[in-house]
């Protein structure tokens, strides 16, 4: 069985997230990634029509990969704390295997880009907060769960949670796993979101 070989959009893309977590505060140049693909940047450009372009694709990857498997979760799962602690999970895991793509998710990346690039990366979050609200409200009204706030103060408490520890990540250069003593930590952000957690 022959392994197949990724496109060169996958390549060139696959060479932006390791040229990103190899050097997170550094900005990426065309001439750079088109070295580390070992093409020219007329060749990027073929595949790419901007660095802009590049980036987005990358958002495209990340939200596609999570949200889609926060359905799996949603249709698996009844119990809205269970529902909540495994999407909160997955997006931490899914930084630790991506550390590239978190710099660009949390806009570190992007500094010096485009504006409008730092927004939609921003979306990400936005959407998963949006998904964990929703989520709260349904703890509240399937399951009588006692919110100890409303469930956008709740959201906004579990976001602090999952991008601090994102952040926290990027800025031990991917040292300080952002999963780790994950059950501990969210039996602490768990009593803290509802009054019975039991």
């Amino acid at each position: 069985m022959t392994e197949q070989k990724p496109s060169r959009r996958e390549a060139i893309l696959h060479a932006l997230v390791e040229l990103l977590e190899k050097d997170p505060g550094a900005r990426i140049t065309t001439a750079g990634l088109a070295r580390s693909v070992g093409v020219t940047e007329a060749a990027l450009y073929r595949h790419f029509p901007s660095k802009r372009k590049m980036f987005e694709a990358l958002i495209e990857f990340a939200e596609e990969a999570v949200f889609s498997r926060c359905q799996v979760i949603l249709q698996e799962q009844e119990d809205a704390r269970v529902r909540l602690q495994q999407l909160v999970h997955l997006v931490l895991v899914f930084a630790e295997r991506n550390p590239g793509l978190c710099t660009v998710l949390t806009g570190d990346a992007l500094m010096g880009e485009n504006d409008t690039l730092r927004k939609r990366a921003s979306q990400f979050f936005e959407r998963l907060e949006t998904q964990v609200r929703q989520t709260l409200k349904e703890g509240e009204i399937r399951q009588g769960l006692r919110p100890r706030t409303s469930s956008a103060r709740g959201a906004d408490f579990v976001l602090v949670f999952v991008e601090g520890r994102v952040q926290r990540f990027i800025r031990s250069s991917f040292t300080r796993l952002p999963s780790s003593d994950f059950d501990e930590a969210w039996g602490l952000v768990a009593e803290t979101v509802w009054s019975n957690t039991a």
